[in-house]
């Protein structure tokens, strides 16, 4: 939304002029504020054809994939005709809601689509959240592969969910050993593909 002086003074003319249009019918897409101003809404400038390619990995061990998503998703984006505003690489936790890189790329208002290989490289939890939000401003996202990405990534994330809580719980460094064998614990179970044992891990 933008005041009736605020475009006069894009379009280089007198509010007297703009008044004139306003009354004559010529500016659509206008209302009138609780406070008598009259408001035009701004049409949605977004591209989709713009886009950002995001590439995230759980940790430093798993860096060299980045270099894989990013090829791969450039090459996504350039048979389909779209232009690559930004191509952002980021290690970190798929939990983790600070991740300096991707907020500051929301920040950023020159793309209209955010292409990620698998929804999980955005974050664990929260997809559809972000996605909605997104939508407000009239920007979109675009999975690449539905499919689940790869078992040792999921651990990282898993990994850093347990130290989450179990630091909230019982201190980091009063039960820092218990933490310990319950990782190693899942992990073990979960790279040979057998269901969590509540009892082994205890």
């Amino acid at each position: 939304m933008k005041k009736l002086s605020d475009y006069a003074k894009e379009n280089k003319i007198t509010y007297r002029t703009a008044w004139n249009r306003y009354k004559k019918g010529k500016i659509g897409n206008t209302i009138i504020s609780d406070t008598g101003h009259i408001l035009i809404k701004e049409e949605n400038k977004c591209d989709y054809s713009k886009v950002a390619i995001y590439c995230r990995v759980s940790s430093n061990e798993n860096r060299i994939n980045l270099e894989g998503q990013s090829e791969r998703l450039k090459s996504y984006a350039m048979a389909k005709g779209y232009q690559i505003v930004y191509i952002i690489k980021e290690v970190g936790s798929g939990v983790n809601d600070k991740r300096k890189k991707l907020l500051k790329l929301f920040d950023k208002e020159d793309w209209g689509t955010l292409i990620v290989e698998h929804k999980d490289r955005l974050t664990r939890f929260g997809y559809n959240y972000i996605e909605k939000l997104l939508q407000k401003t009239s920007r979109r996202i675009e999975v690449v592969n539905i499919a689940e990405s790869n078992k040792e990534d999921l651990i990282q994330d898993l990994v850093a969910i347990i130290y989450s809580f179990s630091a909230r719980l019982y201190g980091l460094r009063r039960h820092r050993k218990k933490t310990e064998k319950i990782i190693e614990c899942i992990k073990k179970e979960l790279n040979d593909d057998k269901p969590i044992s509540s009892q082994v891990c205890n």
